[in-house]
């Protein structure tokens, strides 16, 4: 994201949005289900000798920090406790507090104004099962302008909304998914008067009208329906999208149009039946797809009851007790809050489904790695945001140990919604954000960020603050990635050392804090690519890449390359732009001293070699 000023207001801790709500007349019994926990209750005293037991279903207790709606409450109630949240999460984007807002099927006539933090989901078997009026995003808290380029850390799933105007906002940039959502009319993905933004994700999603993204900069649509869309800046990129805009001439046509998915297994998404049973839905695997799986048609999957899931909640449980629990072959709900790791959580189960709710956060705070997975079949891990601790971790996320010869192809593991950050929050430091060595995973929606700013008055943002190398690597094969964006880390943004990949669509900045050029060397060139691909790979393809430079410490440091690959038949590129995003930030070529520099115009190629 383009680095502005920032603006922040932490407002209060949970327990003062707990007098708040009393204060405006809600209250556990009348606006929170009781069946499943208190609306906005104290956080609970941890219990570390707690054991790790499945959950009934008549006992699901999500935590203080889920709100589960049900139709049969008041609306005025549900409306106040959706506005407490908001008020405290609209510019609280370092703050500690997370959020998941939960609605049963029915209809909701209320606005849901989506936060920091904030995991808006139905809990319905279709997205129509939950009607809610407006569901946006706003970008009315940075700036006068309006300015989205940090709205992050936010998402929405599986429920359908009625806009009032006849338009719903979705004003955010990274971090900031819609999935399997109805919008009954259009939708803009910017301010009103289109202030800047820095997008984006949307996936299994229905647009009745017209979708708008006025000044996204960047966007990623995969497997979604419209009626139209308009717009485009840099690097716009459709993946099995129905009704998808006509591509011209890159780059004064800024369009790139896959027809068909190739493969993906959409996120698993938690749903209630009308008797109060929780199950956890995990959709099919699905190659050469166009449009939503549940449109006009009823999605493949299978349905987990919840006795099958540990709950983890924030103050409770540790990676002991998370690691014991998916010892006993439980898979896991990770509630919405911040998880201190003294150890790795290991996923070492095949087929074993984590679910974060509420940007969950992992903080790894004694320089391990933050979760490790093993090199098996079918993982699925969604809506996590791993934080790296002021203990160098050599890397947040490691999908297998090692480099095998085994193919997953028929049950591969899928990652969704997966965030890493380094700093910002905290002086946080690790080597390598994401690390894949398994074969064949699915990754559907990553930022990777090595923070360029942090919270007012801490030091939490510097060279040698949040020191961090790399935002991925890639070691296995055949891996897929959709909606991949990785800035600011010291060297390569991304390597790409195993065969057979795929990147649809790629969003990149190189670091803004480089002191001078001789701290940004590699061997004798300027600069590290952000995307490299390694010298002994012979197949590879990327769509939509996106590069930016804007080096705001020492404009005089320069970047040889924005893409450095192998010229290999097997090894494809199409779509590329460089970006200063000052106008003079230099990047002399876009792949292999080749498309020219970035200054006086964008630096751009269509297809390569």
């Amino acid at each position: 994201m383009k680095c502005r000023t920032p603006h922040y207001l932490a407002l209060g801790a949970l327990s003062a949005l707990t007098l708040a709500l009393t204060a405006c007349g809600g209250g556990s019994s009348s606006a929170a289900d009781p069946s499943t926990n208190s609306a906005l209750a104290p956080t609970p005293v941890p219990t570390p000798t707690s054991v790790p037991t499945p959950t009934p279903n008549a006992k699901v207790d999500f935590g203080p920090n889920v709100l589960v709606f049900d139709p049969a409450m008041s609306t005025a109630d549900i409306q106040t406790q959706i506005d407490i949240v908001y008020a405290q999460q609209h510019t609280n984007q370092f703050g500690p507090n997370r959020y998941a807002l939960m609605f049963k099927p029915g209809t909701y006539a209320v606005d849901v104004n989506v936060g920091f933090y904030t995991h808006v989901l139905g809990l319905g078997a279709s997205p129509d099962d939950v009607q809610v009026n407006d569901l946006h995003v706003e970008a009315d808290w940075l700036n006068a302008s309006q300015d989205a380029t940090q709205n992050f850390w936010r998402s929405a799933e599986n429920l359908a909304a009625n806009p009032v105007s006849g338009t719903d906002r979705w004003a955010v940039s990274q971090a900031a998914p819609m999935r399997r959502v109805h919008i009954k009319g259009g939708l803009f993905l910017s301010s009103p008067w289109c202030g800047y933004s820095s997008g984006g994700f949307l996936a299994d999603t229905l647009i009745d009208g017209q979708t708008n993204s006025c000044s996204q900069q960047q966007w990623f649509s995969r497997n979604t329906e419209w009626a139209s869309w308009v717009g485009g800046v840099w690097n716009m990129v459709f993946v099995g999208v129905q009704n998808p805009p006509t591509a011209g001439t890159w780059p004064s046509s800024p369009l790139t149009v896959v027809a068909q998915t190739p493969v993906v297994r959409e996120k698993p998404f938690l749903t209630v039946d009308s008797s109060g049973n929780y199950s956890v839905f995990v959709p099919a695997l699905n190659t050469n797809t166009t449009g939503t799986t549940w449109h006009g048609r009823t999605a493949a999957g299978t349905s987990l009851p919840i006795s099958q899931f540990y709950i983890a909640k924030e103050n409770v449980d540790t990676a002991q007790t998370i690691n014991a629990a998916l010892a006993k072959g439980l898979n896991l709900i990770i509630t919405p809050g911040v998880y201190h790791l003294t150890d790795t959580i290991r996923v070492t189960r095949p087929d074993t489904v984590v679910l974060g709710l509420g940007v969950a956060t992992l903080e790894a705070d004694t320089g391990l790695d933050a979760m490790d997975v093993a090199d098996v079949d079918g993982v699925k891990i969604s809506g996590l945001l791993f934080e790296a601790g002021t203990t160098s971790s050599p890397a947040l996320l490691q999908v297998g140990s090692a480099v095998t010869g085994v193919s997953h192809a028929a049950d591969p593991t899928c990652l969704y919604d997966i965030y890493a950050r380094i700093g910002g929050q905290i002086a946080g430091k690790a080597h390598t954000a994401v690390v894949i060595n398994s074969n064949n995973v699915i990754g559907d929606d990553f930022w990777l960020w090595r923070a360029d700013h942090g919270d007012i008055g801490l030091t939490t943002t510097g060279w040698t603050v949040n020191p961090a190398a790399n935002g991925l690597v890639v070691n296995g094969d055949n891996v897929t990635l959709y909606g991949l964006a990785v800035e600011h880390f010291q060297q390569y943004q991304t390597l790409w050392n195993g065969n057979g990949g795929s990147v649809y669509f790629y969003q990149s900045e190189e670091p803004y804090d480089v002191p001078n050029q001789a701290a940004w060397m590699n061997g004798s060139e300027n600069g590290y690519p952000s995307y490299k691909v390694a010298s002994g790979v012979t197949s590879h393809k990327a769509y939509g890449v996106g590069i930016y430079s804007f080096f705001s410490t020492n404009n005089a440091v320069s970047l040889a390359n924005a893409i450095e690959a192998p010229q290999q038949p097997g090894v494809t590129f199409t779509d590329l732009i460089t970006v200063a995003l000052d106008g003079t930030s230099l990047i002399s070529n876009v792949i292999n001293n080749t498309g020219g520099s970035n200054i006086g115009q964008n630096g751009a190629v269509a297809s390569y070699p």
